[in-house]
């Protein structure tokens, strides 16, 4: 080391630096991703007979297969129905508790609870709002004189419930980042739209929003990952079912996994998940980064 120059000598000290963490990243995510691209190119062996190399039939069972769209729709309408509505209501809820109200911090603490409950014992919650006889919502509905509703087990409204209880946990999560970034806007931009007799709405369109949009962006990856990797509070409630109406693409790939035993196709349903997000993060990279900072 004391032979090499110094700028030699600090791109040096600079890889060593990064060596823990790009062996970490190898280790966790690289290796395994590969591992996973290259299963999906096999059958699995049954009774001790070694894997069949197949190329890519996986791929096309997965095209013909019914149930795989089925749980892409049902992903897709989970998307669609937590990512914008976890996002509005964390903004609104951080607008609010930023603003001078008497006990903010309860308010803060209340908004912010779900999200530090275990996704299971939340789930366990739900499902006593949920149960069809001693149900909390139900016997809402049964005190206006309404019918009750099969929350979990009613194909046209289970994945609604189960998107209720998504938004619920995680709209507060989202509202720490949202209230943080609030508090970082300088505050000689509000006096002076004061000033300027700008009134809160315009402020909050020409001047608060478009401050906010490196958090919203930030957010927004993270509701879509979020919205992907749903197992945990399924496997609670539905068990993807009833008839496959709430199963989700990481719920799918743990059940040909763990219950059908047929991990290659596991393998491939998850490549797909994978190229599907890096879409998304390629879009997000190349484009949204782009508008969302002011470069």
């Amino acid at each position: 080391m004391a032979s090499l120059n110094p700028d030699r000598r600090m791109q040096v000290y600079g890889a060593l630096l990064l060596l823990p963490a790009a062996l970490l990243l190898a280790t966790f995510a690289y290796l395994p991703t590969i591992a996973t691209l290259i299963n999906s190119l096999f059958l699995p062996g049954f009774r001790g007979e070694p894997a069949a190399f197949v190329g890519l039939e996986n791929y096309a069972l997965l095209i013909e297969d019914d149930t795989f769209w089925q749980v892409a729709r049902n992903n897709l309408i989970y998307a669609l129905g937590t990512i914008p509505t976890s996002i509005a209501l964390a903004l609104g809820m951080a607008l609010f508790v930023n603003a001078r109200l008497p006990g903010r911090g309860f308010v803060r603490m209340a908004y912010f609870t779900p999200t530090i409950l275990p996704m299971i014992a939340a789930a366990n919650i739900w499902m006593f709002f949920y149960a069809p006889q001693i149900g909390l919502f139900n016997a809402m509905l049964d005190a206006v004189g309404l019918p009750g509703v099969n929350w979990l087990g009613d194909p046209g409204v289970a994945l609604f419930s189960v998107i209720v209880m998504t938004v619920w946990k995680e709209a507060g999560f989202f509202m720490i980042f949202y209230l943080a970034a609030l508090q970082s806007i300088p505050p000689e931009l509000e006096e002076a739209s004061n000033l300027e007799g700008t009134s809160r709405w315009s402020f909050f369109w020409r001047v608060t929003f478009p401050l906010l949009m490196p958090t919203t962006l930030f957010v927004l990856i993270n509701a879509l990952i979020n919205a992907v990797r749903v197992v945990d509070h399924l496997f609670i409630l539905t068990k993807g079912g009833p008839n496959n109406a709430t199963n989700l693409l990481l719920y799918y790939v743990y059940e040909n996994a763990f219950s059908f035993f047929d991990r290659t196709y596991a393998a491939t349903i998850t490549v797909v998940i994978l190229l599907v997000l890096a879409v998304v993060a390629t879009v997000k990279f190349t484009i949204l980064d782009r508008r969302t900072h002011y470069q």
